[in-house]
């Protein structure tokens, strides 16, 4: 087994290791509004299928009238919702 890297390698090592990414916190918002997601769905007028995939970050993206939406419902800002952390995704996941 060789144990070297390739230069290619370690260039794409070192590109991916201070990636950021947006992480979600609508489920953490809810439980302190103690609110289910059901609700929150009505309410923002947008599918519960919709909401789950935003609830687990599996969405490239949110439009802002469905933001202003949620924040709106549960009285938050959007840093309150999305914040930015590390990221803990390979390069292979994306």
């Amino acid at each position: 087994m060789n144990a070297s890297v390739s230069l290619q390698e370690a260039r794409r090592l070192a590109s991916t290791a201070h990636m950021k990414e947006i992480i979600v916190r609508l489920d953490v918002v809810l439980a302190l509004r103690k609110m289910k997601a059901k609700q929150l769905a009505a309410e923002i007028s947008i599918t519960e299928t919709n909401l789950s995939l935003l609830r687990t970050g599996k969405v490239k993206g949110i439009r802002f009238d469905t933001l202003a939406r949620l924040c709106e419902v549960l009285d938050c800002t959007p840093g309150d919702l999305l914040v930015l952390g590390e990221s803990t995704k390979d390069e292979n996941d994306a």
